[in-house]
């Protein structure tokens, strides 16, 4: 009998043996975009811009000690973008994209709140896929664009 339970109980631990110890193959993705906000709304609208050549860091530090374990900067694509290859598990880390600075003078003061988003990195989650999105990071442009009045208007509610 202790024979059958010692093997049913290293049947069911034997794949996890097997995954702990297996390089890891597939690297996480951490994607996002990086806004101008042209009207100074706090948030995305139908005027804001997207950023090409703003680098954006990725930093992973430990949860009990808040030291730093990982960092990797990237710069966004013509199309605002960017993407951060992450090789190893951070499990137990708390992992934020954040800006580090605009490629673009008039639009280079960091927008409050939009300045850092937080990305899980650990496939032992439930998140079948690699890819990992981080909220769109902003910075504020010097002053807002003509026409933003106009814009700002369809976010006012209005009353019956």
């Amino acid at each position: 009998m202790s024979k059958a339970f010692t093997m049913v109980v290293a049947l069911c631990f034997l794949p996890v043996l097997v995954m702990a110890a297996r390089p890891n193959k597939n690297p996480f993705v951490v994607r996002g975009r990086v806004f101008c906000d042209t009207c100074l709304a706090g948030f995305e609208t139908p005027a804001s811009t997207y950023i090409p050549g703003a680098v954006v860091r990725l930093e992973c530090k430990d949860r009990r000690t808040m030291e730093l374990t990982y960092t990797h900067e990237a710069r966004t694509d013509s199309t605002g973008s960017y993407k951060i290859l992450v090789n190893e598990d951070h499990e137990d880390q708390f992992c934020d994209t954040m800006l580090v600075s605009s490629s673009q003078l008039r639009c280079s003061n960091v927008s409050p709140g939009h300045d850092r988003a937080r990305v899980t990195l650990t496939r032992f989650n439930g998140i079948a896929s690699d890819d990992r999105f981080a909220n769109n990071l902003g910075f504020l442009r010097d002053a807002a664009l003509p026409g933003c009045a106009e814009i700002m208007k369809l976010y006012q509610e209005t009353e019956d």
